[in-house]
């Protein structure tokens, strides 16, 4: 599929752990279109995490191959792959993971810093992504002065920030209460409409995962659309 942002083929990923070696995943296949809204669930160690870690260039696969914007990112030097995750992808996990040390305005003006915009360019553009998000009165505060969903706001506005053809979310509402977690989630899906980016959420609550256009679920080491795996539709 040319027009995939993303196309994961044949993905194994074993660990080792002493004389055993463990498989995670076992040839998984995935096709991420324009937009597209796609949820991957999967019980607790099933490998969800590992697998978008691979699909992020963050870890590598054991066999199979992951093009992102056309380019296997798996392929390429450690700088190259780090430009290109720059350029087209963005992260949002459970944990915010925002600098402490920076205001909401610097954390989410760094991807753009990294890429050498410019300081002013670079937090115009951050400014106005955290209004988008609701936090116009709350630039300059730090992450411990801002509440749990208001740095996971931030976090999601960082991963927006560069324009990214895709993000990709591991668990983004899993360490907030239930107000939280859908006011956060609606944003995504709201940003996911206006800016066309790809959106690929991991999730352990179904409820959110039904709200995607496309569900799927790691089950022993393989992809398969969400309900086959009880329906026992061989992979």
């Amino acid at each position: 599929m040319s027009e995939a942002v993303l196309q994961a083929r044949g993905v194994y990923k074993s660990f080792r752990q002493g004389p055993v070696l463990l498989p995670v995943l076992q040839g998984v296949n995935l096709a991420i279109g324009p937009a597209a809204r796609v949820a991957i669930v999967g019980a607790s160690g099933s490998g969800k995490t590992t697998l978008l870690q691979i699909l992020g260039g963050l870890d590598r696969p054991s066999a199979g191959s992951v093009e992102v914007a056309g380019r296997d990112i798996h392929a390429l030097s450690e700088s190259e792959r780090g430009t290109l995750r720059n350029r087209a992808l963005g992260f949002v996990y459970q944990f915010h993971h925002l600098l402490p040390e920076f205001s909401a305005l610097e954390n989410v003006a760094m991807p753009l810093l990294v890429r050498r915009t410019p300081v002013r360019a670079a937090r115009a553009a951050a400014q106005t992504l955290l209004e988008r998000v609701g936090l116009g009165a709350r630039l300059e505060h730090r992450p411990h002065q801002l509440s749990g969903g208001e740095r996971q706001r931030a976090a999601v506005a960082r991963a927006l920030v560069t324009a990214p053809r895709l993000v990709l979310a591991d668990e983004p509402t899993g360490n907030l209460d239930g107000e939280n977690a859908e006011s956060v989630f609606a944003l995504m899906l709201e940003l996911n409409r206006e800016r066309g980016t790809s959106l690929v959420v991991v999730t352990h609550d179904l409820r959110l995962a039904a709200r995607l256009e496309q569900c799927y679920e790691l089950e022993h080491g393989t992809l398969l659309p969400c309900g086959a795996v009880a329906q026992g539709i061989p992979g």
